[in-house]
């Protein structure tokens, strides 16, 4: 018995337009993450990267908690985005800016409404159990986009 293992004629170019479109998808989700964080750091009080970096434990809980809620935005912003590759990833970013912006924008909301304080929280050295309800907001929130983004 035998088997052909030849490849279909179109296969290897089929593998580059994907490893293509990874490629770029990458580079537009890494944009929309950069963007993201500094949406955060923009709009809460001090200096996340710096807090961050010097291991004050709520900053680093709220900061993290930010970012996973960005990676959801941008995932289902680049899971909706069918058609052509072109218009895949500028439907993407475009998604992606409004899902990070109003995401960024409801958990301000949600802060002032709990009245955290969340500079005094983020610049603590201590960990602050409020931190996990701000962490809480930015996940639970991020998911509530990315959902209505899709």
């Amino acid at each position: 018995m035998m088997y052909d293992l030849a490849l279909d004629p179109g296969f290897g170019s089929a593998i580059g337009r994907g490893i293509g479109a990874i490629a770029l998808y990458a580079v537009v989700g890494l944009v929309l993450m950069v963007f993201g964080f500094y949406a955060i750091d923009w709009t809460t009080p001090g200096k996340l990267s710096i807090l961050v970096r010097n291991g004050a434990p709520n900053a680093v809980i709220v900061t993290a908690s930010g970012l996973v809620s960005m990676a959801f935005i941008v995932v289902v912003a680049i899971l909706s985005a069918v058609g052509k590759l072109d218009e895949g990833l500028l439907t993407s970013l475009i998604y992606g800016v409004v899902g990070i912006i109003v995401q960024v924008a409801a958990v301000r909301l949600l802060e002032w409404v709990t009245r955290l304080d969340i500079g005094s929280i983020i610049e603590s050295d201590k960990f602050a159990p409020a931190s996990v309800v701000v962490a809480a907001a930015h996940v639970a929130l991020g998911l509530v986009v990315a959902f209505a983004i899709y």
